[in-house]
């Protein structure tokens, strides 16, 4: 027989998780070009519209086209007393991804990342890549994803990727923000 104080409890604690929610904020971008012979960053901004939506706009001008050979580093770090890895850090042959999303089953946790600018970019394509590289990611993207699709506690984080064409690393790009709880 339920305990009618623990049956309250439990109402009251799945009442309380309802109305808990949080929310994502960019706080900083940064891109850095390692070879600006192969690639520069032509945009690298946060933009805001208002107090409450901004995106993140990146543009690259690609001059060795075509790029058949691109490897990916994505990392998460939160901040603990400077930036700490948090649960991912994974290197991935890109056009073998990008092949496996259109064809077979991809790997869930790259697709998870993937999500981020399938829509909003224009590198949702197999290689090769013969054209610049855009993305124009708004906060409701990332604020689904960091917070419905695969919820992240509260905290400062940093998404750091890095960009390999052909073995060398060409780009880094960073991206900062915060969940916090409303």
């Amino acid at each position: 027989m339920w305990n009618l104080a623990y049956l309250l409890k439990t109402v009251i604690f799945l009442y309380l998780i309802q109305e808990i929610s949080s929310h994502f904020e960019f706080t900083n971008l940064k891109c850095t070009s390692d070879d600006e012979k192969f690639s520069e960053f032509e945009y690298c901004q946060l933009k805001s519209v208002n107090r409450t939506y901004k995106y993140a706009h990146v543009k690259v001008k690609l001059y060795q086209t075509p790029i058949t050979k691109i490897k990916v580093n994505v990392a998460l770090l939160k901040r603990f007393n400077g930036y700490r890895p948090f649960m991912y850090n994974i290197t991935f042959d890109a056009c073998r991804f990008l092949r496996s999303v259109y064809s077979s089953t991809p790997d869930l946790t790259i697709k998870y990342f993937y999500q981020f600018v399938e829509t909003t970019s224009n590198m949702n394509h197999t290689c090769p890549f013969d054209h610049d590289l855009e993305i124009v990611l708004p906060i409701s993207i990332v604020d689904n994803q960091l917070t419905k699709v695969l919820p992240f506690p509260g905290g400062d984080y940093m998404l750091e990727t890095q960009w390999f064409a052909y073995d060398v690393r060409r780009a880094i790009m960073k991206v900062f923000g915060t969940v916090s709880y409303i």
